[in-house]
């Protein structure tokens, strides 16, 4: 039921919801507010003061607008709406006040500050403060904390807004950072001491409204104003994050998130973040060709040639499509091996997944209904290290009162949650018992990679697909491969899966599948970005374009297509994917029907008609897989290790120190003898 209210802004009498904060109010009204401390996505502090505003008939000073709610405000004595003033000499004089002693003890020092260009209190200085201070004594310096190769402290800058002891505690769910001391003595340290450990520590470098926090890769290798900027979609994980692709000439320099209410609200994994050293090192920038067992440098006529003459000359050509192919790239690979008389294959990682039912590969549920769900049963999946924004998700959920139930391995999640089982029976159990239904939506079922791998993974999944009809809830598959969902809308599948697929293949073009061992015996094509198991196993290696170096469509777990727009060029002689395929298909002697990426995709389109429909989630028609026999043993997880599961964060030197310094955490410690 809503409630609302009158208030009159500088003049201007509004109606806005009573639970709404004054600044909020303000914000309807397209009045700005300094703040430092407020943030939409963390609980209020109130702790700043720059957000001070003049409530009249009020208390003789001012008030702070986030912490007071429109519905405390008393009307005027003839009940007229109460009145703000966010321009009067009270307010302009206590913002000052503010600004003064926010300067006190912040260091002049941003000509060398990573922040200068992007920082809130140089915004708002010059903006809200005076140009002057009356205060002469020195100012105190704070001793820098350690916390970790991804987040740089200066903390003689910080303000004590709390933001980032707010989102680690609240958002990320690991209370690692915390406020001691009063007055001046005041700091913010790390719990012991110790490094951070979640893999969401790179949002509070955003967070921080001065350069307090920096990011220590990033650090003193460009400023703002050099960068050219990019808005483009992320492909570490299914989830489809929104992101910024800032570059200083051709070489990416960082990744910022962009706010998507559906997907990543405004956070992104580390992995994300940081995973742009990858993009520069063990780069396939020139085609090679195997001669006497060596792979050496070839021209592109010379490779394409060879690689024709293979593809001409198969029985059974197989196309295998990687975790991070872009859709339009995957759909000229089938066209064209279908074409020679060959099939393509996706699920590289053995997943079980429907071909044609797109409730059972994709589900009926979207990410941001996990943050209303009343009850979400995990099934064989580690959110964590699967899609830590989405785990993000289903906490806030969580702490809106929300029950979680896990199948699968214990694992920190970061919330608690109801154990069922570790196995398949633990499933069978769960899915047989009745359940109240409640609202369409009040439970969610999500199934991982994990669960679905097994022999028995279509069986799981019918038994999954049981679990969401006897609560009545709806069903969300997360994937690990933000390819994947693409590949499968388009068709890129062989009945049997990869061993029907593999079996008797003589000829394999392996776009980008670096998960997978191919044996001996095959030719093998690869195409790709990076020098890794793929490049090692090929025969012919066309160097194909990484994912900010061309346009691409990619289908996250929800089933919501997404573009990612090229931020730069592929290095030396490497060509866009789809180019690659295209010239190819000419040289085998099976020309495919388009010479631009526009009338690729109107093909695409033909197949798929809901590609054309970006940044919305399709209703799937919901249709059960039917019922196997169930194996016994657990459910495994689909990753290992968080910060290597792709070509591009293997060619990471910081994914690497991360990665060890993950290990080391997580070995016992032994005490000498």
């Amino acid at each position: 039921m809503s409630d609302l209210r009158k208030i009159n802004i500088d003049g201007t009498e509004y109606e806005v919801e009573g639970a709404m904060t004054i600044l909020q109010a303000c914000e309807e009204a397209g009045i700005e507010i300094p703040r430092f401390c407020y943030h939409e996505r963390l609980s209020i502090a109130g702790n700043c003061r720059m957000c001070l505003v003049e409530v009249v008939g009020g208390p003789p000073k001012p008030a702070a607008s986030c912490a007071m709610q429109v519905r405390d405000l008393r009307p005027g004595k003839d009940g007229e709406a109460p009145q703000v003033r966010t321009n009067s000499q009270m307010v302009k004089k206590a913002r000052e006040g503010v600004m003064e002693f926010l300067l006190i003890n912040h260091p002049l020092d941003c000509p060398i500050c990573d922040q200068g260009g992007e920082c809130d209190l140089q915004d708002q200085a010059m903006a809200y403060g005076v140009d002057f201070s009356r205060y002469r004594e020195p100012k105190r310096a704070v001793s820098n904390m350690d916390l970790g190769p991804l987040v740089g402290t200066h903390m003689t800058r910080c303000i004590s807004c709390t933001r980032c002891v707010r989102f680690i505690t609240e958002v990320a769910g690991m209370p690692e950072l915390g406020q001691t001391g009063r007055g001046e003595d005041a700091e913010i340290t790390a719990y012991l001491g110790q490094t951070l450990e979640s893999e969401m520590q790179g949002n509070i470098i955003d967070l921080c409204p001065v350069g307090a926090l920096t990011s220590k890769p990033y650090a003193y290798t460009a400023r703002p104003w050099e960068l050219s900027k990019t808005e483009s979609i992320d492909v570490m994980d299914a989830l489809g994050s929104s992101i910024r692709v800032d570059c200083k000439g051709r070489e990416v320099m960082r990744f910022l998130p962009r706010n998507h209410d559906g997907t990543n609200e405004e956070w992104i994994s580390d992995k994300t973040r940081f995973v742009w050293d990858g993009l520069r090192r063990q780069r396939l920038d020139k085609p090679y060709v195997r001669e006497n067992g060596r792979l050496r440098p070839a021209s592109w006529p010379e490779a394409l040639s060879v690689a024709a003459e293979a593809l001409k000359g198969a029985k059974k050509p197989v196309g295998l499509a990687g975790d991070l192919a872009p859709t339009e790239a995957i759909f000229a690979m089938k066209q064209l091996i279908e074409s020679l008389g060959g099939t393509t294959e996706c699920r590289t990682d053995g997943a079980k997944l429907p071909a044609g039912n797109r409730s059972g590969y994709v589900g009926t549920a979207t990410i941001e209904d996990l943050e209303f769900a009343k009850r979400v049963i995990l099934v064989g999946s580690n959110p964590r290290q699967e899609a830590p924004v989405l785990n993000s998700r289903i906490r806030k959920g969580w702490l809106r009162g929300a029950e979680v139930g896990v199948i699968g391995q214990p694992v920190d999640l970061t919330y608690d949650y109801t154990h069922f089982g570790t196995d398949r029976a633990a499933l069978a159990d769960v899915a047989g018992k009745t359940y109240e239904h409640g609202e369409d939506g009040d439970t969610i079922v999500v199934i991982g990679q994990g669960a679905l791998t097994g022999a028995d993974g279509a069986a799981v999944l019918s038994e999954a697909m049981k679990l969401v009809d006897a609560t009545g809830g709806r069903f969300l598959v997360l994937h690990t491969a933000a390819a994947r969902v693409g590949a499968m809308d388009v068709g890129a599948v062989t009945e049997g899966g990869l061993p029907s697929a593999m079996e008797g293949a003589d000829v394999v073009y392996n776009l980008g599948a670096d998960e997978i061992e191919i044996e001996k015996g095959p030719f093998v094509i690869y195409q790709g970005s990076h020098g890794d198991r793929g490049a090692h196993r090929a025969d012919v290696i066309l160097p194909g374009a990484a994912y900010t170096e061309e346009q691409g469509l990619f289908v996250n777990t929800e089933g919501r297509p997404q573009l990612a727009l090229r931020a730069g060029f592929a290095p030396g002689e490497a060509k866009e994917n789809w180019a690659i395929l295209r010239a190819l298909s000419a040289e085998a002697g099976q020309q495919l029907p388009y010479d631009s990426l526009g009338q690729l995709r109107q093909k695409m389109v033909e197949v798929a008609p809901h590609l054309a429909e970006l940044d919305r989630v399709p209703e799937n028609t919901w249709q059960a897989v039917p019922a196997g026999k169930l194996g016994k043993g657990d459910f495994d997880l689909a990753i290992e290790d968080f910060f290597l599961t792709n070509p591009i964060a293997r060619a990471s030197e910081l994914m690497a120190e991360l990665s060890a310094n993950a290990r080391a955490r997580s070995e016992p410690k032994v005490a000498a003898e």
